[in-house]
């Protein structure tokens, strides 16, 4: 099996040694999973769009501008 190595902060890494009991690769080969099991969902939901990445990012600006002008009041 690949290894990889991850990098996380020192405050990170001193928290984690307070849990020795637990198996941190593992919980990170679980978030992985998870993370690709969401991103392999979404790549077939949108697998038929026809929607262009330029079109989402129309929309997207078109939806933070109704959303400052909500809360800028």
């Amino acid at each position: 099996m690949p290894n990889i190595t991850l990098t996380v902060s020192k405050e990170m890494y001193r928290d984690m040694k307070k849990h020795r009991e637990l198996k941190w690769s593992d919980i990170a080969r679980q978030a992985f999973q998870k993370r690709l099991y969401e991103i392999k969902l979404m790549d077939k939901l949108l697998s038929n769009s026809e929607m262009t990445e330029d079109d989402a990012e129309i929309i997207g600006h078109k939806i933070k501008k109704e959303l400052w002008k909500r809360f800028a009041k």
